[in-house]
């Protein structure tokens, strides 16, 4: 295999278990397993790809794959979609919070993320900011309102550095950034999205306050966000996708050039 087409085009399938025509034309990107089993249950479609590294569900010209975490994986994901070629891809990722005035459960529709990832530079140069497709997040903004929620917005910090909680002079750098939210893939699904002209957003569910000790991520913790919070945000996230695939509405927020 010498293209790059060619070896997605086999690689997709290798790492889902799912051959490319049963790939759906809007993509939902998550980094957990409940969150497929949720999908299941609303959309009455099975889990495919259960030996494979990555699984997917299928259902109404809509799939959701869970690519596991981290910006290595979200990069490759990213890539072997180019197989595919969605028409969106939504990223429903959770995140740590920032600020004293968000809470556990809240939304995070992100206008932009800061390439603390790394792997991004494989694609872009440092200088092209990591951006959502407008369209896109604007649908989602929509969806949310329409169900009667909120949502922030703001900037989101994506690092590849997984347990940073402890390091005091890391949350001052953060602080200094004044972002919204910290996480590990949201900058990356956005930059290698762009860089392989796929339309691309994100939306986060704040899963914990990792600024103060009393507010890290625990087992315990985690499971109460799941329990109350997490339906919401796939039900969300199918909407959206919904409301573009109804409309036959183009998310691609700018012309590509060569």
């Amino acid at each position: 295999m010498r293209t790059k087409s060619e070896i997605i085009r086999d690689w997709l399938p290798r790492y889902t278990g799912t051959p490319l025509e049963a790939f759906g034309q809007y993509v939902l990107l998550t980094n957990f397993r409940n969150y497929l089993d949720i999908f299941s249950e609303i959309s009455g479609g099975s889990v495919q790809g259960q030996d494979r590294a990555m699984q997917t569900i299928t259902a109404e010209n809509i799939t959701m794959v869970n690519f596991t975490m981290g910006s290595a994986n979200a990069a490759t994901i990213m890539d072997l979609l180019g197989a595919v070629m969605p028409r969106a891809v939504l990223f429903l990722g959770k995140c740590g919070g920032l600020k004293n005035k968000t809470r556990v459960g809240d939304l995070v529709l992100p206008i932009a993320a800061i390439r603390g990832d790394g792997t991004s530079n494989d694609y872009m140069p440092p200088e092209v900011p990591a951006l959502p497709a407008f369209n896109l997040q604007k649908a989602v903004s929509s969806t949310i309102r329409a169900q009667g929620f909120d949502y922030w917005t703001g900037t989101v910090y994506t690092t590849n550095r997984r347990v940073w909680e402890h390091d005091e002079t890391f949350k001052a750098y953060m602080r200094q950034l004044r972002c919204m939210a910290v996480d590990m893939e949201t900058a990356t699904v956005l930059t290698v999205g762009f860089a392989n002209r796929i339309p691309t957003g994100a939306l986060l569910l704040v899963s914990d306050q990792p600024m103060t000790p009393d507010g890290v991520k625990t087992a315990e913790s985690d499971r109460n966000v799941t329990a109350r919070f997490v339906e919401r945000h796939v039900r969300i996230g199918i909407e959206a996708l919904r409301e573009i695939r109804d409309g036959g509405y183009s998310v691609r927020h700018l012309r590509f050039e060569n």
